[in-house]
C-alpha cells in the first residue's frame, strides 16, 4: 500500500473546487488501483467567498479530505507550506484548484518516479495561450535574468504542480525561511527531477488572483531570495562613479589652470549631480530590499496562522 497526498491551495475557489474534486476522483478511479491510497489536503488561504463551506461539504462526503483554514490571506507560498507540513503520503503533489494543473498527468508522473528512478517530476507549460502578451513577455525575460544571476536553475514556464517523494518533501520542509519562493526552493534542494511539458490550460472557473503587479513583486522575491547580484551591481556602480568623479575633478582643475574659466559648465554639473544622486538612491533601495527581508526573518513570525482544521 502506498499513499499519495494531494495539496490544493484555495483562495476564492468556490466555483472551481467541486469541478476539481470530480475530475480528480475520476482520475483516481481510472488510473489507480486499490493499492494506492489518496488524501486531499485543501488549504483555505483566507477566502472571502464560500470556499470553506464548499470544502466542508466535500469533507462530509469523503473522509479522504483534510482541510486547513487560515485566519487571513497569507499567500500561496504559505498555503503550500501548510499543505506540505500536513501531508503524510509517500508521494506528495501540489496542485491548483482551477484545473490548470491536469490531474491526468499524475499517473505518468508517478511512473517516472517509480520506474525511471526520479525523485520528483515537475511540469512546465510550453505555451502561454490565454495569457496577456505583456505578461508572457515579462515572464520570459524574468527567467532569462534570474538564470543568469542566480546559482540555482529555474525552468521557464515551470508550474508549482509537481510530484515529489517523501525525501524531497522533508528536504523542502527543512528550509525554515520566512520569505519563501518555492520555485527556487525546489531547485535548491536538488534531487533528480524530470520535466513534463504540456499545453497551457485555461481556468475552469473563476478569475486569476495574480495581477501584473503581484507577479512583479513575486519576481522580485525570487531575485532577492536567490541572488546577491543586485548588491554586486550597486557596488560596481558606486565604484564606477567614484572613478568618473575623480577623473572629472582632475579635468576641472586642469581646465581652470589652463583657461582660467572656473564658472562655465554648471548645467552639465547639475545633470551629473542628479544622475549620481539617482544612482545612489537606486543602490540604497537595493540594499533596503535585502535589509527588509532580513528584518522579516529576524522577527521569526509564523508563516501562517491556522483558524480552523478538521484534525
Amino acid at each position: 500500500m502506498e499513499k499519495i497526498s494531494i495539496v490544493i491551495s484555495c483562495y476564492n475557489e468556490e466555483k472551481s473546487l467541486p469541478l476539481f474534486y470530480y475530475e480528480m476522483e475520476k482520475v483516481r478511479k481510472q488510473d489507480f488501483d486499490e493499492n494506492t491510497e489518496f488524501e486531499y489536503i485543501l488549504v483555505d488561504d483566507g477566502s472571502t467567498d464560500d470556499t470553506l463551506a464548499v470544502i466542508k461539504t466535500l469533507r462530509q462526503k469523503d473522509n479522504k479530505i483534510k482541510y486547513i483554514s487560515f485566519s487571513r490571506n497569507f499567500g500561496k507560498e504559505a498555503a503550500m507550506l501548510a499543505g506540505l507540513e500536513t501531508s503524510t503520503g509517500d508521494y506528495v503533489t501540489l496542485m491548483d484548484a482551477d484545473l490548470q494543473d491536469p490531474p491526468s498527468l499524475l499517473k505518468t508522473m508517478l511512473s517516472a518516479i517509480k520506474e525511471e528512478g526520479f525523485d520528483s517530476v515537475g511540469t512546465r507549460r510550453v505555451t502561454r495561450k490565454g495569457e496577456p502578451a505583456i505578461r508572457s513577455f515579462f515572464a520570459r525575460r524574468f527567467y532569462k535574468i534570474i538564470n543568469r544571476i542566480s546559482h540555482v536553475e529555474m525552468v521557464d514556464g515551470a508550474r508549482d504542480y509537481r510530484l515529489m517523494t517523501r525525501q524531497v518533501v522533508d528536504a523542502i520542509l527543512s528550509l525554515k525561511e520566512y520569505n519563501r519562493y518555492s520555485k527556487g526552493l525546489f531547485s535548491f534542494v536538488g534531487f533528480k527531477t524530470k520535466w513534463i511539458e504540456y499545453e497551457n490550460v485555461e481556468r475552469v472557473a473563476g478569475e486569476t488572483k495574480w495581477s501584473f503587479w503581484k507577479l512583479c513583486k513575486y519576481a522580485l522575491e525570487g531575485i532577492i531570495a536567490f541572488s546577491t547580484m543586485p548588491l554586486v551591481l550597486s557596488s560596481f556602480l558606486g565604484l564606477f562613479f567614484c572613478i568618473i568623479a575623480f577623473l572629472a575633478i582632475i579635468f576641472i582643475i586642469a581646465k581652470t589652470l589652463i583657461f582660467g574659466d572656473p564658472t562655465s559648465g554648471w548645467p552639465s554639473l547639475v545633470c551629473i549631480i542628479v544622475l549620481v544622486s539617482g544612482i545612489q538612491l537606486f543602490s540604497m533601495g537595493i540594499i533596503g530590499q535585502y535589509l527588509s527581508k532580513t528584518y522579516l526573518e529576524v522577527k521569526q513570525r509564523p508563516v501562517y496562522i491556522v483558524k480552523e482544521k478538521n484534525e
